[in-house]
């Protein structure tokens, strides 16, 4: 996709904010232009990250998630007020380049899932069919006792073709859900969870110790027995068969070069971790966990359980309102880390009434499709949906702001009563007008004790 293809695709789920759209475009298309470079000159064309400016709730976390979505690239999002530095009991923040690759795993297996559905499914059907209508000693065997007038294999054929014409009725009744009533038993691999306790905010890979291999006896799953209804049974044996037709060692493979070269890392809150260090004592030290930070961003090797993963091309983005704080307060090296700056601007009553309506299953969609299912209409009039944007925008000016997350309280708050009522209201029509929006709000805004109603 071109970049203003791109920008187009994100315009269906984020309203305004184009100069973040713009940058993470034109990252998304560099990677596509790097792959496309001579081996040598690619392998030095690093990633320009970028760094996102504004206030909670205007779109940051938003954009960078659907850009993933859209390339297919694997996406984690981490909160920097999280990490430690080294010597602290805490997540360390190579942390997330492991929590990326199992992501990617993830996304892999899922995909290679996909290719093979439609063979484990006929595998899983045959198997179904066993236990369904276990096959005879004498029709299994193509080979029976013949005798010299060959009346033995004129019966061992006709007991075979009995035993197929009844398999395939009892697929065509399968296939039409005539069997789905009735109970099989299946085995189903059940994974035994050994119970032990890690140092709090640990995992396996940092205190370097694989227990697999230790203690391979702890972690061995095992078949249980159970009788399940016919559906279920064909999901589990189809489960069953996937795995079998799915390369791991090709899946990790895949998933750590599908990291190395398209993953993303969205790192919210850095501004909670900037500010140079000015006292002594036993906190951790903000600088300290920048410096941490700074090598996985610069590019180093990380060891997950799956194998080395380079960070080297990974897309950092990170985001921070910085309220308190200023992107120079961050170390001069890691700053140098992020060249690209965006500014994302605060949200008004105007971009309110656009994110209620004009987004992919925005969020007036949302609550007409919900009371659709009890069977009641629901009607927003154009001046109820602009009163709801005023008072979101008074609130937040009022408030803490919280952007586009405000918008949220306030509907569940003005769809209370219908919400509660929605099941008793079958087959009849709700208009919300700015009467009824007054009559549900107005008071909430007026009072002085706002936190009562809407965090």
């Amino acid at each position: 996709m071109t970049p203003r293809e791109i920008v187009a695709e994100l315009d269906k789920y984020v309203v305004g904010q184009g100069k973040a759209k713009r940058a993470m475009a034109i990252a998304l298309r560099n990677r596509y232009r790097r792959q496309r470079l001579p081996a040598d000159m690619a392998e030095d064309v690093a990633p320009k990250n970028i760094l996102m400016i504004g206030p909670t709730g205007v779109g940051k976390t938003e954009i960078a998630r659907r850009l993933a979505k859209l390339a297919q690239s694997p996406f984690v999002k981490v909160e920097a007020s999280k990490f430690t530095e080294v010597g602290y009991v805490g997540r360390d923040v190579e942390s997330m380049v492991r929590d990326l690759v199992e992501i990617a795993v993830k996304m892999l297996r899922e995909e290679r899932e996909a290719e093979v559905r439609e063979r484990a499914r006929q595998a899983a059907e045959e198997r179904l069919l066993d236990l369904l209508l276990p096959p005879s000693p004498g029709s299994a065997s193509p080979d029976a006792a013949v005798s010299p007038l060959g009346e033995g294999s004129t019966e061992a054929q006709m007991a075979r073709d009995h035993a197929v014409s009844t398999r395939e009725k009892l697929r065509d009744q399968l296939k039409a859900g005539k069997l789905d009533a009735r109970m099989v038993e299946v085995d189903v691999r059940e994974r035994s969870t050994p119970s032990f306790e890690l140092v709090s905010g640990s995992n396996i890979e940092e205190i370097g110790v694989n227990l697999r291999d230790m203690l391979p006896g702890m972690f061995q799953s095992r078949n249980k027995r159970r009788k399940v209804p016919v559906p279920e049974a064909l999901d589990i044996l189809a489960q069953e068969e996937a795995q079998k037709l799915i390369d791991m060692d090709g899946v990790m493979k895949a998933a750590i070069e599908r990291v190395e070269q398209s993953g993303i890392i969205f790192i919210d809150e850095i501004d909670k971790i900037a500010g140079r260090d000015g006292g002594s004592g036993p906190d951790i030290s903000r600088g300290g966990v920048q410096r941490d930070l700074l090598p996985i961003v610069e590019g180093t090797t990380v060891n997950t359980k799956h194998g080395m993963v380079k960070t080297d091309h990974i897309l950092f983005v990170a985001a921070g309102a910085f309220h308190t704080s200023k992107p120079s307060d961050l170390i001069p090296e890691l700053q140098g880390r992020f060249p690209i700056r965006v500014e994302l601007d605060a949200l008004g009553r105007d971009d309110f009434v656009r994110i209620l309506t004009e987004p992919k299953n925005a969020l007036i969609s949302q609550y007409i499709a919900l009371m659709a299912t009890e069977g009641l209409t629901l009607v927003f009039t154009s001046d109820a949906i602009s009163r709801v944007a005023e008072l979101a925008a008074v609130v937040n000016d009022r408030m803490e702001n919280i952007g586009a997350r405000r918008l949220h309280t306030m509907m569940e708050r003005l769809l209370d009563e219908v919400s509660f009522h929605a099941s008793e209201l079958p087959g009849q029509s709700i208009t919300i007008d700015t009467a009824y929006v007054d009559r549900m709000l107005a008071d909430i805004v007026k009072s002085d004790d706002l936190s009562r109603y809407i965090l």
